[in-house]
C-alpha cells in the first residue's frame, strides 16, 4: 500500500472542494494500475462526498447542509463559532472515507463524478487528507 497526507486550506468559508488533482498527481506518483484509492479525512468536522461540480450541485449541497444543519443555538457541543456544533455532526451525513476503483492508473468515475471535501467548519482553514492506493 502507498499512502500520502496533502494539505488543503479551505479558508474561512463552506466550501465544496475538488480533490481530482491531488488525487490524480498522487495516483501517478504512486505508480497506480489497477486497485483502490482511499480517501480519508482524519478531521472531526469534515466529510467527502463524490458529486458533480461546477453545475450548481455543490452550493447545493452547501445549502441543504445549512437546512439539515442550521448554525444557531441547538446544539450541546458550543465551542467555536455559534453553531459549530453542527460541523461535528456533518460526518454523520457526509462520511469521512471515499473509495474509488482505479483502472489503467485513473480514477474510475463516472463523467460527472468527482471527490470532494465537504468542510462546513470556518473555524478551521488548514485539512489534510489522507490519500492511500491498494494495489488489485
Amino acid at each position: 500500500m502507498r499512502s500520502a497526507e496533502v494539505e488543503i486550506r479551505t479558508g474561512s468559508t463552506e466550501v465544496v472542494y475538488d480533490l481530482g488533482a491531488e488525487c490524480e498527481r498522487f495516483l501517478r506518483s504512486a505508480g497506480a494500475q489497477e486497485g483502490l484509492l482511499n480517501v480519508w479525512v482524519p478531521h472531526a468536522t469534515a466529510g467527502l462526498a463524490v458529486i458533480e461540480t461546477g453545475a450548481g450541485s455543490d452550493e447545493d449541497l452547501l445549502a441543504q447542509l445549512r437546512e439539515l444543519l442550521p448554525a444557531d443555538g441547538r446544539w450541546r457541543h458550543r465551542h467555536g463559532s455559534p453553531g459549530h456544533g453542527r460541523d461535528h455532526v456533518l460526518p454523520a451525513l457526509v462520511p469521512p472515507y471515499a473509495t474509488v476503483p482505479v483502472l489503467e492508473g485513473r480514477m474510475a468515475l463516472g463523467t460527472w463524478q468527482s471527490v470532494c471535501l465537504v468542510d462546513t467548519n470556518v473555524d478551521n482553514p488548514v485539512r489534510r487528507v489522507r490519500l492511500s492506493f491498494i494495489e488489485g
